[in-house]
């Protein structure tokens, strides 16, 4: 490489390269202006104010959602295909188990935190709040999750269907049969993988190019947040999103690092180190499918294999949803009980445990919290009335709650693959103990001294 195109890479590196500094002051501002702007809205009435907002914050998300099923399909095709170089079907088999399991035993002690903490600070005692009408009907038209309607909805009727109207859980099904029968062609399906794995480069590409509006996505977000129920709701709800707040804060800093010591072998500093550019994306971005090129090669980065992690952080973006699918669900369950005067019991608790570690597969899709909620509180049997008030209630704040609970969400998704590495001697301790550089909006690590990418082609090939 000439000494000009290594300084062109230089060059579009920098470009690409996120900034982690430069990021957490751009997010931290756009979350006081977008609150601040939130509350002139509110104040003065200001409607052009509040449309304004709204707009920004639904088109950054609609930019999001619309990257997320062709991203986890081409994804996971690829990753169950890479399985290949790290052994045979034995060997995938072992390892996808080996995942399952820690996904489950994780989402288990996280809802028990989540329990806990709710028990603590009980969310939803003592207050009295009546919601608007229309948002309860808009509630009570949602449709929310039970057993019997995952089972029905796993299986597409046309594979069109299953991407047109964004039912991620069947893109997933799909996904996993597709690559399973990719993987047994071997070299008759190299085509087909090599397509997918072309796809899977162009849409991180297109992704990279939506990530760098997130601070101005934040913004909107949050202010329609604060312009559309105002400091009626948010004072009133500080307790649930405390409890919210404080039980992902337990799994995100207590749990994860003491698997990440005890059962990896990994230094936590060293692990948010190299994670935390795409936890503060998660953060703001409030989605699991958008930061998964970023949550792909921050494992990687850890020292993850990346065959595994091709394969692993896909599925665990879909399925392992600590914050949605745990801690979420059992802190709202508790505070709809609170907020109604129900009294709950062992069995009620119990009821909790098993829907967090049984049904979390229930959450895939941008709606997964309100789903794993909805599917929670009806394996209560609390009254579909009460169920509709209580989430209306909630979803006041939630666009605040989301944010901490997407991050908590994608630490696991990269803890998991990592433990599961360690455990199965595919985890790489020189990568793990070598400096990273930052992540690139397209999910590629640069070498600060060649200007290409550490483990991908020439940083040059790729601009």
């Amino acid at each position: 490489m000439s000494e000009t195109q290594v300084a062109s890479s230089r060059r579009r590196g920098s470009f690409l390269r996120f900034n982690p500094k430069v990021f957490a002051l751009a997010v931290i501002a756009s979350l006081l202006f977008g609150a601040l702007l939130g509350w002139v809205a509110d104040s003065t009435g200001a409607e052009w104010l509040v449309t304004t907002l709204d707009t920004v914050g639904s088109t950054f998300t609609k930019l999001l959602t619309f990257t997320v099923l062709p991203l986890i399909f081409t994804a996971i095709v690829v990753g169950i295909t890479s399985l290949r170089t790290i052994g045979g079907g034995r060997t995938a088999a072992r390892l996808g188990g080996k995942t399952a399991l820690w996904f489950a035993l994780t989402s288990l002690v996280s809802v028990l935190i989540g329990i806990g903490v709710a028990s603590l600070l009980r969310p939803g005692q003592g207050v009295d709040i009546t919601p608007d009408q229309q948002r309860v009907d808009e509630v009570s038209e949602m449709s929310g999750g039970s057993w019997l309607d995952l089972v029905r909805g796993l299986v597409p009727e046309h594979l069109v269907g299953a991407f047109a109207e964004g039912e991620t859980l069947q893109v997933v099904f799909v996904s996993l049969l597709v690559g399973a029968a990719a993987y047994s062609l071997g070299d008759k399906a190299k085509p087909f993988v090599e397509f997918n794995k072309a796809a899977f480069e162009i849409i991180q590409r297109v992704l990279g190019w939506i990530i760098r509006l997130a601070p101005l996505g934040t913004l909107g977000l949050i202010g329609n947040a604060v312009a559309t129920y105002g400091n009626e709701f948010f004072t009133p709800l500080l307790k649930l999103t405390g409890a919210t707040y404080l039980g992902c804060a337990l799994v995100l800093f207590g749990l994860y690092p003491l698997l990440l010591w005890f059962v990896a072998r990994v230094s936590p500093a060293r692990f948010f180190g190299k994670a935390w550019t795409v936890l503060q994306f998660a953060f703001v971005s409030r989605s699991s499918g958008a930061s998964l090129p970023l949550s792909r090669q921050a494992a990687v980065n850890l020292g993850v294999d990346r065959s595994y992690a091709n394969f692993a952080v896909p599925l665990a973006t879909t399925t392992k949803m600590d914050g949605c699918a745990a801690v979420y669900p059992a802190v709202g369950s508790l505070f709809i009980a609170n907020l109604f005067g129900i009294e709950m019991g062992l069995v009620q608790y119990l009821t909790i445990v098993a829907v967090a570690v049984f049904g979390a597969i229930a959450t895939a899709g941008v709606t997964g919290w309100f789903t794993m909620l909805t599917l929670t509180v009806g394996a209560l049997d609390f009254p579909p009335a009460i169920i509709a008030t209580g989430i209306a209630i909630a979803y006041a704040v939630d666009p605040i709650m989301d944010m901490m609970r997407t991050m908590t969400n994608v630490a696991g998704q990269i803890t998991v693959p990592t433990v599961v590495a360690r455990t199965e001697g595919i985890l790489d301790d020189e990568v793990l103990n070598a400096p990273s550089s930052p992540l690139l909006v397209d999910g590629s690590p640069e070498d600060p001294e060649t200007g290409q990418s550490s483990r991908e082609e020439p940083v040059l090939a790729k601009a």
